[in-house]
Protein backbone atom coordinates (compact mmCIF):
# COMPACT_ATOMS: atom_id res chain seq x y z
CA UNK A 1 0.00 0.00 0.00
CA UNK A 2 1.56 3.46 -1.18
CA UNK A 3 2.19 5.87 1.63
CA UNK A 4 0.54 9.43 2.21
CA UNK A 5 2.93 11.05 0.08
CA UNK A 6 2.83 9.00 -3.16
CA UNK A 7 -0.91 8.93 -3.04
CA UNK A 8 -0.59 13.10 -3.09
CA UNK A 9 1.43 12.86 -5.63
CA UNK A 10 0.03 10.37 -7.84
CA UNK A 11 -3.73 12.29 -7.16
CA UNK A 12 -1.80 15.54 -8.47
CA UNK A 13 -0.44 13.91 -11.45
CA UNK A 14 -3.83 12.66 -12.33
CA UNK A 15 -5.47 15.98 -11.85
CA UNK A 16 -2.76 17.47 -14.14
CA UNK A 17 -3.12 14.78 -17.02
CA UNK A 18 -7.43 15.74 -16.79
CA UNK A 19 -5.94 19.41 -17.00
CA UNK A 20 -4.63 18.75 -19.64
CA UNK A 21 -6.94 16.71 -21.51
CA UNK A 22 -9.76 19.55 -21.01
CA UNK A 23 -7.33 22.10 -22.24
CA UNK A 24 -6.65 19.98 -25.66
CA UNK A 25 -10.28 19.71 -25.52
CA UNK A 26 -10.84 22.94 -25.76
CA UNK A 27 -8.56 23.68 -28.60
CA UNK A 28 -9.52 20.20 -30.73
CA UNK A 29 -12.86 21.56 -29.95
CA UNK A 30 -11.84 25.25 -31.17
CA UNK A 31 -10.34 23.62 -34.88
CA UNK A 32 -11.70 20.31 -35.41
CA UNK A 33 -15.12 21.81 -36.16
CA UNK A 34 -13.58 23.94 -39.20
CA UNK A 35 -11.14 20.54 -40.04
CA UNK A 36 -14.79 18.34 -39.93
CA UNK A 37 -16.61 21.41 -42.36
CA UNK A 38 -13.98 21.17 -44.57
CA UNK A 39 -13.92 17.67 -45.19
CA UNK A 40 -16.97 17.26 -45.51
CA UNK A 41 -17.13 20.19 -47.70
CA UNK A 42 -14.51 18.25 -49.96
CA UNK A 43 -16.98 14.99 -49.83
CA UNK A 44 -19.69 16.98 -51.11
CA UNK A 45 -18.84 18.99 -54.18
CA UNK A 46 -17.34 15.27 -55.13
CA UNK A 47 -20.68 13.30 -54.11
CA UNK A 48 -23.01 15.77 -55.74
CA UNK A 49 -23.57 17.06 -59.80
CA UNK A 50 -22.31 20.83 -59.32
CA UNK A 51 -23.86 22.92 -62.35
CA UNK A 52 -22.63 26.03 -62.48
CA UNK A 53 -25.56 28.25 -64.31
CA UNK A 54 -23.34 30.88 -66.62
CA UNK A 55 -19.52 30.32 -67.32
CA UNK A 56 -17.88 33.17 -70.72
CA UNK A 57 -15.15 30.45 -71.02
CA UNK A 58 -16.05 30.33 -74.96
CA UNK A 59 -15.67 34.08 -75.30
CA UNK A 60 -12.49 34.48 -73.13
CA UNK A 61 -10.82 31.88 -75.72
CA UNK A 62 -12.23 33.43 -78.53
CA UNK A 63 -10.03 36.61 -77.51
CA UNK A 64 -6.91 34.04 -76.55
CA UNK A 65 -6.74 30.67 -77.17
CA UNK A 66 -5.55 27.64 -74.59
CA UNK A 67 -6.07 24.26 -74.30
CA UNK A 68 -8.54 23.84 -71.02
CA UNK A 69 -7.86 20.76 -71.33
CA UNK A 70 -4.57 21.60 -69.03
CA UNK A 71 -4.01 24.60 -66.99
CA UNK A 72 -4.08 27.80 -68.01
CA UNK A 73 -5.24 31.78 -67.29
CA UNK A 74 -8.41 33.11 -66.41
CA UNK A 75 -11.17 31.23 -64.30
CA UNK A 76 -11.66 27.73 -65.64
CA UNK A 77 -10.16 24.68 -67.04
CA UNK A 78 -10.06 21.02 -66.35
CA UNK A 79 -7.80 20.67 -63.65
CA UNK A 80 -9.54 23.09 -61.33
CA UNK A 81 -12.93 21.81 -61.90
CA UNK A 82 -12.07 18.87 -61.47
CA UNK A 83 -10.59 20.21 -58.07
CA UNK A 84 -13.68 21.57 -57.35
CA UNK A 85 -16.36 19.46 -58.14
CA UNK A 86 -17.42 21.50 -61.28
CA UNK A 87 -19.58 19.14 -63.64
CA UNK A 88 -21.42 21.20 -65.47
CA UNK A 89 -21.08 24.73 -66.44
CA UNK A 90 -22.95 25.94 -68.70
CA UNK A 91 -21.38 27.55 -71.72
CA UNK A 92 -22.17 30.90 -72.59
CA UNK A 93 -22.59 32.00 -75.98
CA UNK A 94 -22.50 35.40 -75.81
CA UNK A 95 -23.43 37.96 -78.32
CA UNK A 96 -22.20 41.19 -78.67
CA UNK A 97 -25.09 44.21 -78.88
CA UNK A 98 -23.07 45.45 -81.64
CA UNK A 99 -23.68 42.56 -83.72
CA UNK A 100 -27.32 42.43 -82.98
CA UNK A 101 -28.66 45.20 -85.62
CA UNK A 102 -25.93 43.71 -88.29
CA UNK A 103 -27.62 41.06 -90.74
CA UNK A 104 -26.57 37.20 -90.24
CA UNK A 105 -23.83 39.17 -87.64
CA UNK A 106 -25.11 38.01 -84.31
CA UNK A 107 -26.11 34.08 -85.71
CA UNK A 108 -22.65 34.08 -87.25
CA UNK A 109 -20.92 34.58 -83.38
CA UNK A 110 -23.54 32.17 -82.06
CA UNK A 111 -22.21 29.35 -84.52
CA UNK A 112 -18.45 30.81 -84.46
CA UNK A 113 -18.39 29.85 -80.44
CA UNK A 114 -20.62 26.76 -80.50
CA UNK A 115 -17.79 25.45 -82.91
CA UNK A 116 -15.21 26.62 -80.23
CA UNK A 117 -17.41 24.48 -77.89
CA UNK A 118 -17.28 21.81 -79.72
CA UNK A 119 -13.40 22.25 -80.57
CA UNK A 120 -13.03 22.04 -76.43
CA UNK A 121 -14.92 18.41 -77.03
CA UNK A 122 -12.52 17.37 -79.90
CA UNK A 123 -9.23 18.23 -78.32
CA UNK A 124 -9.61 16.59 -75.13
CA UNK A 125 -12.52 13.74 -75.29
CA UNK A 126 -11.59 11.99 -72.23
CA UNK A 127 -11.90 15.00 -70.32
CA UNK A 128 -14.64 16.99 -71.58
CA UNK A 129 -18.21 16.46 -73.81
CA UNK A 130 -21.09 18.16 -74.87
CA UNK A 131 -24.57 17.69 -72.86
CA UNK A 132 -28.01 18.06 -74.48
CA UNK A 133 -30.09 16.56 -71.48
CA UNK A 134 -29.37 16.46 -67.44
CA UNK A 135 -29.04 12.65 -68.38
CA UNK A 136 -25.98 13.45 -70.52
CA UNK A 137 -24.57 15.47 -67.12
CA UNK A 138 -24.99 12.63 -64.60
CA UNK A 139 -23.72 10.07 -67.04
CA UNK A 140 -20.69 12.44 -68.49
CA UNK A 141 -19.90 13.58 -64.72
CA UNK A 142 -19.97 9.47 -63.58
CA UNK A 143 -17.09 9.23 -66.21
CA UNK A 144 -15.43 11.80 -64.61
CA UNK A 145 -15.64 14.35 -66.94
CA UNK A 146 -16.66 17.84 -67.14
CA UNK A 147 -19.85 18.02 -69.12
CA UNK A 148 -20.08 21.37 -71.42
CA UNK A 149 -24.27 22.30 -72.22
CA UNK A 150 -24.80 25.23 -73.66
CA UNK A 151 -26.67 28.81 -73.29
CA UNK A 152 -26.75 31.82 -75.84
CA UNK A 153 -26.15 34.91 -73.55
CA UNK A 154 -28.33 37.21 -75.98
CA UNK A 155 -31.00 36.51 -77.76
CA UNK A 156 -29.72 38.15 -80.71
CA UNK A 157 -28.47 35.42 -82.22
CA UNK A 158 -31.79 34.48 -83.36
CA UNK A 159 -31.97 37.69 -85.84
CA UNK A 160 -35.96 37.81 -86.86
CA UNK A 161 -36.59 34.49 -87.77
CA UNK A 162 -38.08 32.51 -85.55
CA UNK A 163 -37.09 29.27 -86.98
CA UNK A 164 -33.56 29.95 -85.65
CA UNK A 165 -34.93 28.51 -82.04
CA UNK A 166 -35.08 25.41 -83.22
CA UNK A 167 -31.82 25.58 -85.78
CA UNK A 168 -29.91 26.67 -82.61
CA UNK A 169 -32.03 23.76 -80.23
CA UNK A 170 -30.66 21.52 -83.16
CA UNK A 171 -26.83 23.05 -81.93
CA UNK A 172 -27.33 22.10 -78.56
CA UNK A 173 -28.28 25.39 -77.44
CA UNK A 174 -30.33 24.23 -73.58
CA UNK A 175 -31.21 28.18 -72.32
CA UNK A 176 -31.55 31.53 -74.19
CA UNK A 177 -30.62 34.83 -72.49
CA UNK A 178 -33.09 36.95 -74.13
CA UNK A 179 -31.39 40.58 -74.15
CA UNK A 180 -28.17 41.56 -73.01
CA UNK A 181 -26.57 45.13 -72.65
CA UNK A 182 -29.30 46.87 -74.81
CA UNK A 183 -33.12 46.67 -76.05
CA UNK A 184 -33.23 43.76 -78.87
CA UNK A 185 -36.07 42.48 -81.06
CA UNK A 186 -37.39 40.09 -78.38
CA UNK A 187 -37.74 42.56 -75.66
CA UNK A 188 -36.21 45.36 -73.48
CA UNK A 189 -32.48 44.68 -71.21
CA UNK A 190 -32.36 45.97 -67.84
CA UNK A 191 -28.57 47.35 -68.61
CA UNK A 192 -30.05 49.86 -71.39
CA UNK A 193 -30.64 53.40 -69.88
CA UNK A 194 -32.98 54.70 -73.09
CA UNK A 195 -36.98 54.58 -73.27
CA UNK A 196 -37.89 51.19 -73.37
CA UNK A 197 -38.43 50.00 -76.77
CA UNK A 198 -41.50 47.51 -76.02
CA UNK A 199 -42.32 47.75 -72.31
CA UNK A 200 -41.25 44.07 -71.61
CA UNK A 201 -41.11 41.46 -74.29
CA UNK A 202 -42.34 42.02 -77.84
CA UNK A 203 -44.80 40.36 -80.08
CA UNK A 204 -41.88 38.37 -81.70
CA UNK A 205 -40.05 37.87 -78.10
CA UNK A 206 -43.18 36.57 -76.75
CA UNK A 207 -42.95 34.06 -79.90
CA UNK A 208 -40.05 33.18 -79.62
CA UNK A 209 -40.61 32.09 -75.22
CA UNK A 210 -43.40 29.79 -76.63
CA UNK A 211 -41.46 28.29 -79.64
CA UNK A 212 -38.38 28.06 -76.97
CA UNK A 213 -41.45 26.18 -74.20
CA UNK A 214 -42.14 23.57 -77.19
CA UNK A 215 -38.63 22.57 -77.87
CA UNK A 216 -37.44 22.45 -74.59
CA UNK A 217 -34.94 25.66 -74.19
CA UNK A 218 -34.68 27.06 -71.06
CA UNK A 219 -36.01 30.52 -70.75
CA UNK A 220 -33.11 33.07 -68.81
CA UNK A 221 -34.65 36.18 -67.43
CA UNK A 222 -30.73 37.58 -66.45
CA UNK A 223 -30.49 40.85 -67.79
CA UNK A 224 -34.02 41.66 -68.99
CA UNK A 225 -35.93 44.39 -67.34
CA UNK A 226 -38.54 43.59 -64.67
CA UNK A 227 -41.61 44.30 -67.30
CA UNK A 228 -39.87 41.87 -69.85
CA UNK A 229 -39.63 39.25 -67.10
CA UNK A 230 -43.11 39.24 -65.61
CA UNK A 231 -43.71 39.00 -68.97
CA UNK A 232 -41.92 35.94 -69.85
CA UNK A 233 -43.48 34.95 -66.39
CA UNK A 234 -46.97 35.25 -68.04
CA UNK A 235 -45.97 33.67 -70.93
CA UNK A 236 -44.06 30.69 -70.49
CA UNK A 237 -45.72 27.65 -69.80
CA UNK A 238 -42.53 25.82 -68.03
CA UNK A 239 -40.18 27.08 -65.72
CA UNK A 240 -37.56 29.76 -66.18
CA UNK A 241 -34.04 30.05 -64.84
CA UNK A 242 -32.23 33.56 -63.88
CA UNK A 243 -28.97 31.85 -65.54
CA UNK A 244 -26.59 34.50 -63.51
CA UNK A 245 -28.50 36.71 -61.57
CA UNK A 246 -28.11 38.17 -57.75
CA UNK A 247 -30.26 39.73 -55.32
CA UNK A 248 -31.33 43.16 -55.47
CA UNK A 249 -31.96 43.26 -51.72
CA UNK A 250 -28.52 43.97 -51.55
CA UNK A 251 -28.02 46.47 -54.44
CA UNK A 252 -30.94 48.84 -54.70
CA UNK A 253 -32.34 50.43 -57.71
CA UNK A 254 -29.97 48.00 -59.77
CA UNK A 255 -32.55 46.29 -61.91
CA UNK A 256 -29.76 43.68 -63.75
CA UNK A 257 -29.98 42.10 -60.08
CA UNK A 258 -33.90 40.79 -59.43
CA UNK A 259 -35.96 41.70 -56.40
CA UNK A 260 -37.53 40.47 -53.81
CA UNK A 261 -41.21 40.52 -55.77
CA UNK A 262 -39.41 38.87 -58.89
CA UNK A 263 -37.74 36.26 -56.91
CA UNK A 264 -41.32 35.05 -55.62
CA UNK A 265 -42.79 35.28 -58.73
CA UNK A 266 -40.09 32.65 -60.68
CA UNK A 267 -40.21 30.58 -57.52
CA UNK A 268 -44.21 30.47 -58.63
CA UNK A 269 -43.42 29.52 -61.76
CA UNK A 270 -41.49 26.60 -60.52
CA UNK A 271 -38.01 28.15 -61.72
CA UNK A 272 -34.07 28.74 -60.25
CA UNK A 273 -32.25 31.87 -59.54
CA UNK A 274 -28.95 30.99 -60.01
CA UNK A 275 -26.31 33.28 -58.19
CA UNK A 276 -23.57 35.68 -59.26
CA UNK A 277 -20.23 35.15 -57.75
CA UNK A 278 -19.02 38.57 -59.66
CA UNK A 279 -18.00 41.60 -56.81
CA UNK A 280 -20.40 44.36 -58.10
CA UNK A 281 -23.58 41.85 -57.70
CA UNK A 282 -22.95 41.36 -54.36
CA UNK A 283 -23.17 45.24 -52.56
CA UNK A 284 -23.51 48.42 -54.21
CA UNK A 285 -20.35 49.75 -52.29
CA UNK A 286 -18.19 46.25 -54.10
CA UNK A 287 -19.51 48.37 -57.87
CA UNK A 288 -16.84 50.63 -58.48
CA UNK A 289 -13.78 49.16 -55.88
CA UNK A 290 -11.69 48.11 -58.85
CA UNK A 291 -12.03 51.19 -61.19
CA UNK A 292 -8.33 52.04 -59.88
CA UNK A 293 -7.10 48.44 -60.48
CA UNK A 294 -8.86 48.37 -64.18
CA UNK A 295 -7.18 51.89 -65.05
CA UNK A 296 -3.60 50.34 -63.83
CA UNK A 297 -4.32 47.63 -66.21
CA UNK A 298 -4.81 50.03 -69.20
CA UNK A 299 -2.07 52.35 -68.44
CA UNK A 300 0.56 49.45 -68.21
CA UNK A 301 -0.70 47.87 -71.43
CA UNK A 302 -0.24 51.35 -72.90
CA UNK A 303 3.18 52.07 -70.98
CA UNK A 304 4.75 48.40 -72.43
CA UNK A 305 2.52 48.90 -75.49
CA UNK A 306 0.76 45.38 -75.19
CA UNK A 307 -2.25 44.80 -77.51
CA UNK A 308 -4.64 42.80 -75.56
CA UNK A 309 -3.90 39.90 -76.83
CA UNK A 310 -0.61 40.06 -76.04
CA UNK A 311 0.18 36.93 -73.70
CA UNK A 312 2.47 39.04 -72.00
CA UNK A 313 -0.70 41.69 -71.22
CA UNK A 314 -2.96 38.44 -70.36
CA UNK A 315 -0.81 37.28 -68.09
CA UNK A 316 -0.27 40.80 -66.41
CA UNK A 317 -4.36 41.43 -66.62
CA UNK A 318 -4.77 38.04 -64.78
CA UNK A 319 -2.33 38.05 -61.90
CA UNK A 320 -3.47 41.77 -61.15
CA UNK A 321 -6.94 40.71 -61.16
CA UNK A 322 -6.19 37.58 -58.86
CA UNK A 323 -4.64 40.06 -56.25
CA UNK A 324 -7.50 42.24 -56.27
CA UNK A 325 -10.73 40.15 -54.99
CA UNK A 326 -13.52 42.32 -54.03
CA UNK A 327 -16.29 40.85 -51.10
CA UNK A 328 -15.66 37.26 -49.54
CA UNK A 329 -17.49 34.20 -50.10
CA UNK A 330 -19.66 35.10 -47.23
CA UNK A 331 -21.19 37.83 -49.55
CA UNK A 332 -22.46 34.89 -51.86
CA UNK A 333 -23.81 32.95 -49.01
CA UNK A 334 -26.14 36.07 -48.10
CA UNK A 335 -27.70 36.00 -51.48
CA UNK A 336 -28.42 32.43 -51.30
CA UNK A 337 -29.09 33.08 -47.65
CA UNK A 338 -31.83 35.79 -49.21
CA UNK A 339 -33.22 33.56 -51.98
CA UNK A 340 -33.93 30.74 -49.41
CA UNK A 341 -35.68 32.93 -46.84
CA UNK A 342 -38.07 34.34 -49.79
CA UNK A 343 -38.51 31.82 -52.06
CA UNK A 344 -37.28 28.18 -50.34
CA UNK A 345 -34.65 25.86 -50.90
CA UNK A 346 -35.90 24.65 -54.34
CA UNK A 347 -35.21 27.43 -55.99
CA UNK A 348 -31.93 28.40 -55.95
CA UNK A 349 -28.53 27.12 -57.48
CA UNK A 350 -25.33 29.11 -59.03
CA UNK A 351 -24.21 30.94 -61.88
CA UNK A 352 -20.51 32.50 -60.97
CA UNK A 353 -19.85 34.34 -64.21
CA UNK A 354 -16.13 33.09 -64.10
CA UNK A 355 -14.09 34.47 -67.08
CA UNK A 356 -17.20 36.59 -67.65
CA UNK A 357 -16.52 39.46 -64.76
CA UNK A 358 -13.73 41.50 -63.40
CA UNK A 359 -13.47 41.58 -59.54
CA UNK A 360 -14.60 38.27 -57.72
CA UNK A 361 -14.87 37.97 -53.77
CA UNK A 362 -12.16 36.29 -51.69
CA UNK A 363 -12.24 32.91 -51.44
CA UNK A 364 -14.35 31.88 -54.96
CA UNK A 365 -11.72 33.43 -57.74
CA UNK A 366 -12.15 29.85 -60.00
CA UNK A 367 -13.48 26.59 -60.48
CA UNK A 368 -11.84 24.79 -57.99
CA UNK A 369 -13.32 27.04 -55.30
CA UNK A 370 -16.62 25.67 -55.03
CA UNK A 371 -15.88 23.65 -51.63
CA UNK A 372 -15.36 27.29 -49.79
CA UNK A 373 -18.89 28.48 -50.44
CA UNK A 374 -19.99 24.53 -49.53
CA UNK A 375 -18.11 25.26 -46.30
CA UNK A 376 -19.55 28.40 -45.29
CA UNK A 377 -23.18 26.88 -46.28
CA UNK A 378 -22.48 23.92 -43.59
CA UNK A 379 -21.49 26.48 -41.00
CA UNK A 380 -25.01 28.02 -41.77
CA UNK A 381 -26.72 24.74 -40.70
CA UNK A 382 -27.49 24.00 -44.40
CA UNK A 383 -27.80 20.08 -44.92
CA UNK A 384 -26.68 17.79 -47.16
CA UNK A 385 -29.61 17.58 -49.19
CA UNK A 386 -29.90 21.07 -49.25
CA UNK A 387 -26.87 21.74 -50.49
CA UNK A 388 -26.95 19.06 -53.31
CA UNK A 389 -30.02 21.19 -54.39
CA UNK A 390 -27.98 24.22 -54.16
CA UNK A 391 -25.18 22.91 -55.69
CA UNK A 392 -27.36 21.08 -59.05
CA UNK A 393 -30.23 19.35 -57.84
CA UNK A 394 -32.36 22.22 -58.53
CA UNK A 395 -30.93 23.44 -61.84
CA UNK A 396 -30.95 19.77 -63.36
CA UNK A 397 -35.18 19.69 -62.08
CA UNK A 398 -36.08 22.84 -63.84
CA UNK A 399 -33.99 21.36 -66.90
CA UNK A 400 -36.15 18.31 -67.20
CA UNK A 401 -39.34 20.19 -66.63
CA UNK A 402 -38.60 22.24 -69.62
CA UNK A 403 -38.66 18.96 -71.69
Amino acid sequence: MPDVSTSSSLLLLASGFLLLMAVGCERNASVNPDRELRSRADSLVQAHVIVDGHVDLPYRLMRYRQNVGDSTLGDFDYPRARSGGLDAPFMSIYIPVELQDSAGAAKARADSLINLVEDIEATNPDKFEIARTPDDVERIAAENKIALPMGMENGAGLEDDLSNVEYFYDRGIRYITLTHATHNRIGDASYDTTDARWGGLSPFGRDVVGEMNRLGIMVDVSHVTDSTAYDVLDVSTKPVIASHSSCRHFTPDWERNLSDDLIKAIADNGGVVMINFGSSFLKTEYQDANDPVQEKIQAHLEEQGWAEDDPRAVAYYDSVRSANPVGTVTDVADHIDHVVNIAGIDHVGLGSDYDGVFSLPRGLQDASTYPNLVEELLRRQYSDEDIAKILGGNALRVWRENK
